[in-house]
């Protein structure tokens, strides 16, 4: 007979192995009286979204230092907060990022509210962001249930309803284990146990402090668990980039639409991204040329193949589409990573054009 899950029990090894993560309070500082600050909270829970630990700590410490309090954040500019965010990928996120700032700030006087129900009126905040701040920065006994969760309460319980279908028992089992003392905790426990011990491919049930009430390593199926069911092939998009750089060095780039992926970001001009190759449609009148290579990028649900195009043009060129940036002003880190690949591509690859033997795109 199997033992039943304790959140005692896995709060006693949390309290041993707690991950030291820097938005986060440890244990033991935590028992001494330390809260964690709900906008350190909130700001890594979003980053965190679909982003790995790893990912995501520069990124934190940056914004941090930049603007270490919610207030401070509201009142940055939009581009400059998109330039930092490039390269974390998600860009709807550092939109709603700044629409939650400016309402906490606004609206709630820069405090954020302390309750599931309240957080979930913010911009961008979900059910699973709204527990995780409500359990971590305010100790609410809301469940929190990522993919780390979800994991380990399959495995437990033995649940083999592939996901995403499962997602409504998990949740239920989660719920039945969040204790009602010390529930932030309790939910950064069961996640540092998913990322740590309960692991994809290799769990290490030997030392996991829930190994005798785990149904699946009984069974010996905890690697099966979770089943998934099996996803569609991603879709290929196909569009034309344009890489146009005047004399003086300056690139001609733009601000992309708000809406839509990558919505609101510095990038090059193109076409929009389509099933079929889409016609030209250059940004200003100038001799484009065809290098003959393209980028290719994958995102969540289609893999993108961008051709390039490219130009070299007179310090007098005019445009009505996008802005010359001057070589001193641009910054290839404020581009999302798709449209820096671009930029690598060009300045890397041989077969480029040139319009003078001192001038290479």
């Amino acid at each position: 007979m199997r033992d039943a899950p304790s959140a005692r029990t896995l709060l006693d090894w949390y309290d041993a192995n707690a991950r030291t993560m820097p938005w986060r309070i440890s244990p033991r500082d935590r028992s001494g009286g330390m809260r964690p600050d709900p906008y350190r909270v909130w700001l890594s829970e979003v980053m965190l979204q679909q982003t790995t630990v790893a990912a995501v700590r520069a990124y934190f410490m940056k914004f941090t230092e930049l603007w270490p309090t919610v207030n401070s954040l509201a009142a940055a500019e939009d581009s400059t907060v998109m330039a930092e965010w490039a390269g974390l990928g998600y860009y709807a996120r550092a939109r709603n990022l700044l629409k939650c700032a400016r309402v906490v700030a606004q609206e709630h006087g820069g405090r954020f509210p302390e309750t599931r129900d309240e957080l979930m009126k913010l911009p961008g905040i979900g059910p699973y962001t709204a527990s995780a701040i409500a359990a971590i920065a305010f100790d609410e006994p809301a469940t929190v249930v990522d993919g780390n969760v979800e994991r380990v309460m399959a495995r437990i319980h033995a649940v083999e309803t592939p996901l995403p279908s499962a997602k409504p028992e998990l949740t239920r089992l989660a719920e039945a284990l969040t204790p009602g003392d010390r529930p932030g905790d309790y939910a950064q426990a069961v996640m540092d146990l998913g990322a740590t011990i309960c692991t994809t491919r290799s769990p290490a049930c030997g030392i996991c402090p829930w190994m005798r009430c785990c149904a699946a390593r009984m069974l010996g199926t905890a690697k099966e668990l979770p089943k998934k069911t099996p996803k569609k092939a991603k879709p290929v998009r196909l569009g034309l980039v344009y890489v146009a750089r005047r004399d003086d060095g300056a690139w001609l780039l733009e601000t992309r639409p708000e809406t839509g992926l990558l919505g609101g970001m510095l990038g090059w001009p193109g076409t929009d991204w389509e099933e079929k190759l889409p016609e030209e449609s250059p940004p200003i009148s100038a001799e484009w040329t065809d290098p003959g290579v393209e980028v290719r990028h994958t995102f969540t649900h289609f893999h993108l193949r961008l051709a390039l195009r490219l130009a070299c043009t007179p310090v007098d060129t005019g445009t009505t589409r996008g802005t010359f940036v001057p070589s001193a002003e641009f910054r290839p880190s404020a581009l999302p990573t798709v449209m820096r690949k671009v930029y690598e591509m060009v300045v890397t690859d041989g077969r480029l054009v040139e319009r003078s033997s001192t001038q290479r795109l």
